[in-house]
């Protein structure tokens, strides 16, 4: 459906109409190199006008609207469907020929300093097929290296970290970008060590091609400080970090002619000065900064210190600038410059609901306070009310639901433990984080009490491509009052098996877990938008147990089991036990600026087991949805091939104890804002015991291949870079609940009705 779109669109008229009569249509650039070693996918870069944008890499769609207007630019219906498409992109053979010496540019730099480009043009019905070949020659090689460093004591530091420069060995290729990266290499290092005025064009190659044989003798070179053409030549200054002052909602320019009343501290060395109030503990600040009184100024340590505080809640903005002391110009004086944040915040939210026609509304009051101990700790409380007028519900009392939670939360901007060494805390970015919260949920079914309380830690060194984070403690503990006697005797009392998923969630649960999680990201940046259409993947890896304290105390001890729950209780209430690991990758493939592929694998099992023979619902594994397998609703796949009655999902047994999902998504982007995606899905959750009430959905390694549910569609995606608006429409291909017939594979007998699920999500699904 989509291929015939695109194809009558192209088809509806010629774009060469739109062209003048010694014009030609651009329709397409490409490049080849005799060695396979030349990377042409990087030289594209260097192509200076690209053909007209195509759809999935496929389709000029985009001509293909422009295409559909008429020439008279005068009518607006006219203006209107050219603004949506792309102009036909007429040749520019200026622009080739820049394209050719750019591209010829760049392959010498990377040692063929004899290439040549051939630039090609195949011209046929107004259209130009655009060519570049490159002809490379022999690779050049470093044959000797040398250094003339006229500083001695630049030069000692430069040859103490020789081991780890890039031109080390022997003989290696002549590369431009390779001797540029080393100058950077040697400037990172000398403005580590006190050269604060050190930079990258300072260091200079002078290279002899005439010794033959494509060889090359190679001097780098670093010539003596000059700081004007009217000056000496002399040693490169060295500079320590004299002094430091902290200043908050204060411009040191002015400082000193301001009518502002401005206080200040001498604390530990440093100075600090504030025009109303300190915000944040001198202690506090010292310990969030890497810059040291009398230590040589290091570059790495004035961006260590940057980014330590402009993460902090109570931090608007963060500026540091270095001034030479006027008493002694070998030394700086250092000015660290926040601007505070506003400390408190208040924010109120209603919402309506619409449960299967029961109508409802909720409220919630937050408050956050972002510097609480003026150590820009992040308090937060939150009160919830919600009501919901439940009508018609058979067999139970004319009552509603009410449900009331009240939720507070305290992030620390450090590492809140003992035993842990000053450098360890220093080096690592971190969030200490304490929770607590109450939900009183009230239904004419039953009424469930449930109070979390947690204290975890995150972390990274600096480096926002790994992340760490352990829930040291986490413990739920889930109080049922009340259960009416209609939803007992319906649902809750059967001595068997039948309904034992069912009725472990209505029962009255203690979990006590320890998790830690790990994730890698090839982006610097957190989010995922950062990573869209780009050449990067990711890793998380994340792993958690319950119980298993508690039931080595209960044997230890030999506390109270219950025969009638068959489980060691604590306080007469049972305790969860179980182990749960989680792996997922996400990897994608950049093809042009505007296509690009992604792949996911995700796996996860988790196991009941000792004082538990069931996960606890939220615990447990569920498929479908705008971020598994998008042929189906949410909850409404698996486990295994079971199927909901009548078809319907049951959101209790649609869920299990392991999961798979495969999914490959192919981006591209349209335009304005709007990209577009097709993708296929496949996945499934399953069970790894037999349970009476969902036949089908244990895992067997003999047969669970058979029952992965495989889905395809089609998606729009709203990208506004810092978040991304996704509507994805997906269709069944293959449905495990079906054995067999018609129904078991929809990708040859489709029915929209049955097969077609539409979501809405915020968020890349991976």
């Amino acid at each position: 459906m989509l291929s015939s779109l695109m194809l009558g669109l192209l088809a509806a008229c010629s774009p060469t109409r739109f062209l003048g009569e010694d014009e030609y249509l651009l329709d397409n650039v490409s490049i080849h190199a005799s060695p396979k070693d030349i990377p042409t996918d990087q030289l594209s870069g260097y192509i200076r006008q690209h053909p007209n944008a195509r759809w999935f890499s496929l389709f000029k769609a985009p001509m293909g609207f422009y295409c559909l207007s008429g020439t008279d630019s005068t009518r607006r219906i006219n203006r209107f469907i050219q603004r949506i498409g792309e102009a036909p992109v007429v040749y520019d053979s200026l622009l080739a020929i820049r394209t050719r010496n750019d591209i010829q540019a760049a392959v010498r730099n990377l040692g063929y300093l004899d290439a040549i480009v051939e630039l090609n043009e195949r011209i046929r019905n107004h259209r130009v097929r655009l060519n570049f070949y490159i002809h490379p020659g022999d690779r050049y090689y470093v044959n000797s290296m040398s250094r003339e460093v006229d500083d001695p004591t630049v030069d000692s530091l430069v040859t103490s970290e020789w081991e780890s420069s890039l031109l080390k060995d022997s003989v290696f290729p002549f590369d431009v970008n390779v001797l540029d990266r080393e100058r950077g290499r040697i400037t990172t290092q000398l403005q580590d060590t006190g050269y604060y005025r050190f930079t990258k064009s300072l260091i200079r190659y002078d290279a002899d091609t005439t010794v033959g044989n494509h060889h090359v003798d190679l001097t780098l070179r670093v010539p003596a400080y000059r700081a004007s053409v009217r000056d000496t030549l002399g040693l490169h200054p060295r500079f320590r970090i004299g002094r430091i002052s902290y200043l908050f909602d204060v411009d040191h320019r002015t400082m000193h002619d301001s009518l502002t009343e401005i206080d200040s501290l001498h604390f530990r060395g440093a100075d600090f000065y504030w025009s109303k109030s300190l915000p944040l503990r001198p202690q506090f600040v010292l310990g969030k900064s890497d810059l040291r009184q009398h230590s040589f100024y290091r570059e790495s340590d004035v961006q260590s210190t940057y980014s330590s505080l402009s993460s902090l809640a109570a931090i608007m903005g963060t500026n540091i600038s270095m001034e030479p002391l006027a008493s002694d110009s070998s030394q700086l004086h250092a000015y660290v410059s926040m601007v505070s944040a506003k400390r408190h915040s208040f924010s109120i939210e209603l919402e309506g609901t619409n449960s299967a026609g029961d109508l409802g509304a909720a409220v919630s009051f937050s408050y956050q306070n972002r510097n609480f101990f003026r150590r820009s700790a992040v308090f937060g409380l939150t009160l919830r009310g919600a009501f919901e007028a439940i009508k018609g519900l058979e067999g139970y009392a004319d009552q509603n639901y009410v449900e009331y939670s009240v939720e507070g939360n305290l992030n620390f901007p450090e590492f809140i433990f003992p035993f842990l060494s000053r450098g360890f805390r220093h080096n690592v970015k971190a969030q200490s984080i304490a929770s607590l919260m109450f939900d009183s949920q009230d239904r004419p079914e039953f009424h469930r009490r449930v109070l979390t309380a947690a204290w975890r830690y995150r972390w990274n060194r600096f480096n926002l491509k790994r992340q760490h984070r352990i829930d040291l403690v986490d413990l739920n503990y889930v109080f049922m009052p009340w259960i009416s006697e209609t939803f007992r005797n319906e649902y809750l009392t059967d001595n068997g098996s039948r309904n034992a998923v069912l009725r472990y969630n209505y029962e009255n649960l203690f979990i006590m877990r320890l998790g830690y999680t790990f994730q890698f990201s090839s982006q610097p940046a957190a989010t995922q938008s950062a990573a869209y259409g780009q050449n990067a993947y990711s890793v998380r890896f994340a792993v958690e147990t319950a119980g298993n304290l508690l039931y080595g105390l209960s044997h230890l001890f030999n506390m109270h089991y219950s025969q009638d729950l068959k489980a060691y209780t604590l306080f007469n209430i049972a305790y969860a036990q179980y182990a749960k690991v989680d792996f997922d990758f996400s990897k994608s493939f950049r093809f042009d600026d505007r296509n690009s592929l992604a792949i996911h694998a995700a796996l996860g099992v988790a196991v009941p087991y000792g004082n538990s023979s069931i996960l606890p619902y939220e615990k447990r594994y569920f498929s479908g949805g705008a971020n598994s397998v998008r042929g189906w609703s949410v909850r409404g796949l698996g486990p295994g091939s079971f199927s909901g009655t009548d078809g319907r999902v049951d959101f209790i047994h649609q869920t299990g104890d392991m999961k798979l999902d495969l999914n490959a998504e192919w981006r591209t982007h349209l335009f304005w804002k709007i990209d577009g995606s097709a993708f296929i899905d496949a996945g499934n959750v399953w069970t790894l015991r037999e349970y009476e009430e969902q036949p089908g959905g244990q895992f067997r390694f003999d047969s669970f291949w058979r029952q992965i549910a495989v889905a395809y569609g089609l998606g729009i995606r709203l990208n506004f870079g810092y978040f991304i608006l996704r509507l994805d429409a997906g269709m069944k291909a293959i449905n495990p609940a079906v054995a067999y017939g018609r129904e078991h594979y929809p990708i040859i007998h489709p029915n929209f009705k049955r097969d077609f699920q539409l979501h809405f999500a915020v968020g890349l699904p991976f």
